[in-house]
Formats: structure tokens, sequence, C-alpha cells
């Protein structure tokens, strides 16, 4: 008799550990999964599942149409690639992830063109393309770009620089670039900052616009039609170049954290998330003392953009195209302002765009 109570104890523990998947402590976790939009998880699918500790739960998020899966976020620590699309998660805890998916990833804006930079380092372009400025096709491993005037300008991983467009001053001139943290395109010129927080320029020097080589301590550089900013580590700012309207009288700026440069003007960001700005303003361009909770300025032609930090957007200055026509935006991420054009990038990765658009430079609605 006890032979057999044995064996039936025996019996009933083997068949408790195996509905336990075999960790023979009975632990579950629930793992909750969803998408950003753009795509969606195809496995094991979106939604609450439960999992006993230990399980390796296969993930495969896909791609919808232009956007490209960028990262997992959330309960991360025990995803094996977080970057990878197709990846793994062990379950050690309840977790809650989300497969992230972006179509563009940061916009810039030239004279009557547009440029969006997308997730994989690959780069998009609408509008005005007479000198090759949106002959951008062929670029890779792009992880910022820049516009102005007719030319487009490409930081590449690897710190070398790339531009196309016109040339006539040699402001595309950039093949020899290294080591470069950070690109502006100026009217006619291009600034570059160097890992050691000197700058560099090319380009049309009438004005002494590309003398930076005796900066330093440079974290941002901006460029304008004919003058250059650049911004230093101890919030202070210095600008060389065409002063006509005062646009270089930067001097006295303290605690500033981004630059923007206009035409004939300049715009400085305080930490405060108060704006500055000094030089022409013939169109009411710097009429910004009474901005408040602004995380990022943009200067155009004759108009200055702000995104504020609830992701909505203000702008003063030239109006005649409708390029501050931005009081019905919301989600913004990004801003960049065109000689006569608005552009913003949403949360959700898509781009609007306000303002001239003879030349198709805000017809960004179809690079999502």
């Amino acid at each position: 008799m006890g032979v057999s109570i044995l064996l039936i104890v025996v019996a009933l523990t083997i068949g408790m550990v195996g509905c336990d998947g075999g960790n023979g402590n009975g632990e579950s976790y629930a793992l909750h999964i969803a998408s950003t939009e753009g795509g969606s998880v195809t496995s094991p699918g979106e939604g609450m599942f439960t999992y006993n500790e230990g399980t390796l739960v296969n993930l495969v998020a896909e791609a919808d149409g232009e956007y490209q899966f960028s990262s997992w976020t959330g309960d991360v620590g025990t995803i094996a690639d977080v970057d990878a699309a197709t990846t793994t998660v062990t379950m050690s805890d309840d977790y809650s992830i989300t497969a992230n998916f972006q179509c563009i990833t940061q916009v810039a804006a030239g004279w009557a063109h547009t440029v969006g930079l997308k997730p994989d380092g690959t780069v998009v372009a609408v509008g005005l393309s007479d000198d090759g400025q949106c002959n951008v096709d062929g670029w890779g491993s792009i992880t910022q770009v820049a516009a102005h005037g007719y030319h487009t300008v490409g930081l590449k991983r690897d710190s070398t620089v790339v531009a196309v467009g016109l040339n006539d001053d040699g402001q595309c001139d950039v093949g020899g670039w290294g080591r470069i943290t950070q690109v502006a395109a100026g009217w006619y010129h291009t600034v570059g900052v160097k890992d050691d927080h000197t700058a560099v320029a090319v380009g049309l020097n009438d004005d002494k616009q590309c003398e930076v080589g005796h900066w330093t301590d440079i974290t941002q550089v901006a460029a304008g039609y004919r003058h250059t900013v650049g911004l230093k580590d101890d919030g202070t700012v210095v600008a060389v170049g065409s002063n006509h309207t005062w646009q270089c009288d930067v001097d006295d700026w303290t605690d500033i954290t981004q630059v923007a440069a206009g035409h004939y003007f300049t715009v400085g960001l305080r930490d405060d998330g108060t704006v500055v700005a000094v030089g022409d303003n013939s169109y009411g361009q710097l009429n910004v003392e009474g901005w408040t909770d602004i995380t990022q300025v943009a200067a155009g032609g004759g108009h200055t953009v702000g995104l504020k930090g609830d992701g909505t957007v203000v702008a003063v200055g030239a109006i005649p195209d409708g390029q501050c026509d931005v009081d019905g935006w919301t989600d913004i991420a990004q801003v960049a302002a065109g000689d006569a054009h608005t552009v913003g990038l949403k949360d959700d990765s898509t781009a609007v765009a306000v303002g001239w658009n003879d030349d198709g430079q805000c017809d960004v609605d179809g690079w999502c």
C-alpha cells in the first residue's frame, strides 16, 4: 500500500512539472505587445499574451509602405536586439513592448526644395531641382541633412559629408571633409562642426562668412544668406559675415541652446524656452519676444518658426505665401523653414508643409 501511494505522489509531481513548462515553479508572465503607425507585429501578434518563465518568444515586426522599422521600446531588457525587426524576448517578468516604425526622421528646407531623412539613412527630396539639389536618390548612411538656397548637404555615419546642387562658389566642395558632427547650409556656402568643436566652411566668402577657422568650443552652426553663426559650449554665440542689418550682433547673447540663421537675421533659443533675434525685421520676423516654452527654432527667408513643448508651432514674419499658417499644427517634433515655406515633422514621422509651392516643395504628404 505504501509503495502504491509513493508512486501516485511521484506521478502527480511529474504531471505538475509538465504543466509548468519544465521550470518547476509555476510562474507565468504577461507580455503586452503594441505597435506605432506604419507597421505591425506579426509574430506573436499584438495584444496580451501569457508565457511561462524562461520562454523565448520570437518577435517579428513588419513595416507598411514607405515606413521602416526603427526599434523596440518599453521593457526591452531581455530583448536580444532592440534594433532588429526580427528578434526574441526572454520572459522573466511582466513586459510591455512596442514596435516602432518611422517614415521620416528629419526635415530640411532650401529656397524652393524640401529634404527628408529616412530611418535607413536614405534621403528623399521634392521641389525645384534645376541645379540638381534634389538628386539625393543614391545617398545612403546619412545621419543629418541640411538645405539652403540651391544645394543640399548630407552628413554620413562615417563623419564625412556629401553635397549636391549649385556649386558655382564651391559650396558643394565637401569631399575632403572628415570628423564632422553637424552640418549647415547657407545660401552659397556650407559649414561643418568637427569632433574637436572647431568649424570648417566652403563656398562664397565675399563677406567673410566662411572665416570660421579660428572658432573653438563650437557645438552647433547655422548659415544664412551671407553670414554664419556658431553656438559655443558655454551658451554664448559667435558670428561672421555680412552684418549690414546687424544680423551678427550676438556678442551679448548668453544661455543659448540652439541657433538658426535666416536671410538677414539670426535667431537664438534660450535655455528657459524664450527666444532672441537680431537683424532685419522688415517682415516682423524678429517679433519673438513673447514666445515661451519653445524647444526648437527655424529661420527662413523672412520668417521665424518656433516649436513649442506641447508640439504646436508658432511663426512670425512674411506671410504672403502662407508660410506662417501653422496655427493648426499639432504633434510636431521638428520644424524647418525655407525661403517662403515651412515644414514640420510630426510625432508619427510624417511631414506637413505650408507656404509657397510653385515648385512642389510642399508636396511632402507622399513621403509616407
